[in-house]
């Protein structure tokens, strides 16, 4: 029998976590999924998380509740802040403050648990809006980090953090998953979606997602509202 090494990979429900927990699988990981209900607008992301972890046959799937609206400071958390329907300059109000840092610590514990040493997120840094911690910098330290602050790395155990989609646009992004054969339809990344999980079409995560399926000249599965 084949010894499939364990990784946990971040799993959102959306476009791009689901092409990586497609990536991951391909590389013969034995996957668990770990997604957040933090108190995001669109909280049909978890259903379709859910739909996909089970698509996937995952070896467990784990949604850890973080009421990240508590501390509020984003349109996706705090419902005093709307979400742009149009391009805007800097760093947008759609970025959850230390949002990666939190998840992966999560991850990085559900690791040492299961005795994995890969962790995969679906972060990217060119079709992106500009969040900082979407930066191959901010993995490399964040991988730094892991490997000093935990038992199985004070033990000898190396974790690596991949981030196979960082370099990617959007429109590889898709070719890449539908040549793994990901259903898209089943996947949610809409800020704004209804509790169906119909999207916008107009907020930053709707624009990429259809800029990326017009560029790759692959008919959009998308349920808009």
């Amino acid at each position: 029998m084949t010894a499939f090494k364990k990784a946990i990979v971040l799993v959102s429900g959306g476009l791009d976590s689901t092409t990586t927990l497609a990536i991951a699988q391909a590389l013969d990981f034995e996957c668990y999924a770990l997604s957040f209900d933090y108190g995001q607008r669109h909280i049909a992301e978890l259903q379709a998380a859910s739909l996909v972890a089970e698509k996937y046959n995952v070896k467990d799937h784990k949604i850890i509740n973080i009421d990240l609206g508590q501390i509020g400071g984003s349109a996706l958390t705090d419902n005093a802040i709307d979400v742009p329907k149009s391009p805007t300059a800097g760093i947008p109000v759609t970025y959850v403050p230390a949002r990666n840092t939190i998840f992966l610590s999560y991850a990085l514990a559900f690791a040492e648990v299961v005795g994995a040493s890969d962790i995969f997120i679906g972060i990217n840094a060119v079709d992106y809006s500009g969040y900082p911690d979407c930066r191959p910098e901010y993995i490399k330290a964040y991988e730094q980090l892991a490997n000093l602050a935990t038992k199985a790395g004070v033990e000898g155990t190396s974790f690596t953090i991949h981030t196979p989609l960082i370099a990617l646009s959007k429109a590889t992004i898709i070719e890449k998953g539908v040549a793994l054969n990901v259903d898209y339809a089943l996947t949610v990344s809409c800020y704004l979606a209804d509790k169906k999980g119909r999207a916008c079409g107009v907020c930053d995560s709707c624009r990429f997602r259809k800029a990326g399926f017009a560029t790759a000249n692959i008919a959009d599965p998308t349920h808009y509202q």
